[in-house]
């Protein structure tokens, strides 16, 4: 990837015509509780939504009937502050049910490391799961992500990769970025971010997120090519991460940032195919404090920004942004309003709303599902 980058101008924004609200964004049913800083991950017709700053229940969303239902609490003593939750990648495991783990710190400044083994609530067969449990090695220890002293995450990010999907990359403040391996319990890798920044709620995704088409129309020399990509954006900074597993080693590469978005973090993001969209954020700053409604697009292929004309419907950060793996919308949910406001908003957009191309790529991925 090369490090120049097209920004557009305000007169070269998106030129079609802007349509009204209620046919971007769709109101959904409302949150059971107001959320902030909530994680959020997709499975099959459910979004699994796992707490937020303050709270502590955890609910699925399915995306059909448009209804939640409670899950579990993270326990007492975890005092959530912009955690962070993952899915791990287990091709063995019966696909009824997936692990989740969570970690961060808290705003007691205590760090945990749990997992989940999610079975649907849907189905009523969930006994004996959905309940937050510590995180154990091979012989029932309990593990847990970065020490209280050397490690704050709050507001970290993190994605999972490495050839066999066992390694999690973890970016957090100041500037750091970290690589766990979930097969040796062990953190393989530090490094120091290329920013001045301070790094967190931030936008940190893989660069092969989402990217099922070209996953599944790859050569095999191709699966096989031992590095990892990763971008990472927040306030100024922009970053094309490139992680050599054989000689475990990080390349940085620096990338400009819209100027639109350049003084934000705390946005909503979600990664599909090789486009990142951006909703909403906020300046970080509490004497002159901005909270934005615009909706942004970074284009990966094309090294290029743009700025809708369409945005929110009110300006919104600290939301998090999820694609549905049923039905191809782009779910926003919760988040502040203000300093001191919590939001109950759902609502969702459809993908080739904001990029035509994308529906193409959905058909495409529908198409070898069934027929490979």
């Amino acid at each position: 990837m090369g490090n120049r980058t097209t920004i557009q101008k305000p007169h070269e924004r998106q030129t079609k015509q802007s349509q009204p609200l209620n046919t971007i964004f769709q109101t959904l049913k409302e949150l059971p509780t107001p959320l902030t800083q909530s994680q959020c991950v997709p499975h099959k017709n459910e979004l699994i939504i796992c707490g937020g700053s303050y709270e502590r229940a955890c609910y699925s969303y399915h995306t059909l009937k448009n209804e939640y239902k409670f899950i579990c609490e993270y326990p007492s003593d975890v005092k959530l502050s912009g955690h962070c939750v993952v899915k791990l990648i287990d091709n063995n495991k019966d696909s009824n049910q997936i692990t989740l783990l969570s970690f961060g710190s808290g705003w007691d400044g205590k760090n945990h490391t749990l997992v989940m083994k999610y079975v649907s609530v849907w189905d009523n067969k969930s006994n004996n799961h959905n309940q937050w449990v510590p995180f154990t090695d091979n012989r029932n220890h309990p593990i847990i992500i970065g020490s209280d002293q050397d490690h704050d995450y709050v507001g970290a990010r993190a994605v999972i990769g490495g050839r066999n999907n066992n390694l999690l990359f973890i970016t957090y403040p100041i500037n750091n970025i970290s690589v766990f391996d979930l097969n040796t319990f062990q953190f393989i890798k530090h490094d120091t971010l290329l920013t001045n920044d301070y790094i967190e709620f931030h936008c940190f995704v893989s660069n092969s997120e989402n990217r099922q088409v070209q996953e599944i129309m790859k050569t095999n020399e191709e699966k096989n090519k031992q590095s990892y990509q990763m971008l990472l954006f927040c306030v100024k900074t922009g970053l094309s991460i490139e992680y050599d597993e054989d000689r475990n080693t990080f390349k940085f590469h620096q990338l400009l940032v819209c100027k639109d978005i350049a003084s934000f973090k705390h946005y909503a993001y979600v990664c599909i195919n090789d486009v990142i969209f951006f909703f909403g954020g906020w300046n970080d700053s509490y004497a002159n404090a901005v909270i934005l409604k615009l909706v942004h697009k970074y284009s990966i292929r094309e090294n290029k920004w743009m700025t809708f004309r369409d945005t929110l419907p009110n300006p919104l950060y600290n939301c998090v942004a999820i694609l549905s793996e049923e039905d191809s919308r782009i779910h926003i949910i919760g988040g502040s309003a203000n300093k001191k406001t919590i939001v109950s908003t759902h609502m969702k957009t459809k993908v080739f709303l904001w990029d035509i191309s994308l529906l193409v790529m959905i058909c495409l991925f529908l198409y070898f599902d069934e027929y490979k």
